[in-house]
């Protein structure tokens, strides 16, 4: 009985050393991916102000400024575009988290200009990466009242 406990143990052990070590190299792709996004913003001219910005439970991956606004933007970063529709990727609960963390910074900030949500989707293997920039890609839905 002892001997049956231990080998769960050691598998244990493993499956979760595999885990950890799967999840840091996918938060080191999306660190990497991230990086990448940022350098392309300011190329771009704009100014980057946060990353990985958090109030309660939502959070921005990117908050850049230009002249007239407010840029927050999600980055979606992948090893391959195979199987990959980044903006499936990007729920309505996503997309409502964004703008309650977009209409937030904002206020924290007592910034007064208007907010733009962008998508940034990283292909590739880092040294080796592909971007593609989606300005202005998620609208705010419009409510209807009844």
């Amino acid at each position: 009985m002892q001997i049956f406990l231990e080998e769960k143990c050691y598998f244990c052990i493993l499956e979760t050393y595999r885990y950890i070590t799967s999840m840091a190299r996918h938060n080191r792709l999306g660190t990497e991916g991230e990086e990448f996004a940022v350098q392309f913003l300011i190329k771009q001219g704009l100014i980057v102000r946060e990353r990985n910005w958090r109030f309660l439970h939502w959070e921005i991956d990117i908050v850049a400024e230009e002249a007239d606004a407010i840029h927050v933007v999600e980055v979606k970063t992948r090893t391959s575009d195979e199987h990959f529709n980044p903006m499936q990727s990007i729920t309505r609960k996503k997309i409502s988290n964004l703008i309650h963390a977009g209409n937030a910074y904002l206020h924290y900030h007592n910034i007064k200009k208007s907010l733009q949500f962008d998508v940034i989707i990283v292909i590739g293997q880092p040294g080796n990466f592909s971007l593609q920039y989606l300005p202005n890609s998620i609208r705010p839905p419009l409510r209807t009242y009844r």
